[in-house]
């Protein structure tokens, strides 16, 4: 697929979403598009190898959760190669995203990634998320691929003050894990997600300690 017809696919997708973007934006999407399937075919960061699927599994993915973020510093753990964190911190310069991941080679390709981009929002840590201390508390942890809900919550609970909110991606609406939350949290929304180009079941589920 040429590059004209990716911009123009992933153009029309943040479209389907109601996103605001910038020409700049889009180029640099594009530009993290073309080195994530550059360095893919020697690393093997992801299983998707074709870029108009990594457009759509991949970036408009990613940004199917833009619009339900709130707050101004979030935490993206076990990002792999840099998702869902890098395409949502180049649509939001003004905020800050910590990736975090504890494989080596992907902690790499963000530390590219970052540099190449110019992403001044973004910062990488190579870490177990039970390991991670940070200075100042997250405003929302972002969780895609991750774990199940119990075992996100009780990996990443120190790293939010209360009132903070969980941001989970999951594929189907995932009733056993509601089940099975800790009773110290509740669950603000949870809302189906339509990633254009993409079939298949997509939920975000967000989630807050209770009080």
């Amino acid at each position: 697929m040429s590059e004209v017809a990716l911009k123009r696919e992933l153009a029309a997708g943040l479209d389907t979403l109601q996103l605001d973007y910038s020409a700049e934006q889009l180029t640099l999407l594009l530009d993290y598009l073309q080195l994530l399937s550059k360095w893919n075919r020697a690393y093997n960061l992801t299983a998707v190898r074709e870029p108009r699927e990594m457009l759509r599994l991949h970036l408009l993915d990613s940004l199917s959760i833009a619009s339900s973020l709130r707050g101004q510093s979030f935490i993206d753990v076990g990002t792999g190669a840099g998702l869902p964190g890098i395409p949502l911190a180049v649509l939001y310069p003004r905020r800050q995203f910590t990736l975090l991941d504890s494989n080596g080679k992907k902690a790499r390709f963000i530390f590219q990634a970052r540099n190449q981009l110019r992403l001044a929002n973004v910062a990488e840590i190579q870490q177990r998320v039970e390991l991670h201390r940070p200075e100042r508390l997250y405003d929302g942890v972002i969780s895609r691929a991750f774990a199940s809900l119990r075992q996100m919550l009780q990996r990443c609970g120190h790293l939010v003050a209360r009132g903070s909110r969980f941001y989970v991606m999951k594929g189907q609406y995932p009733e056993q894990e509601l089940s099975e939350l800790p009773k110290n949290y509740k669950v603000v929304a949870i809302r189906p997600l339509q990633v254009p180009g993409v079939d298949g079941d997509r939920h975000l589920i967000v989630i807050e300690e209770g009080f």
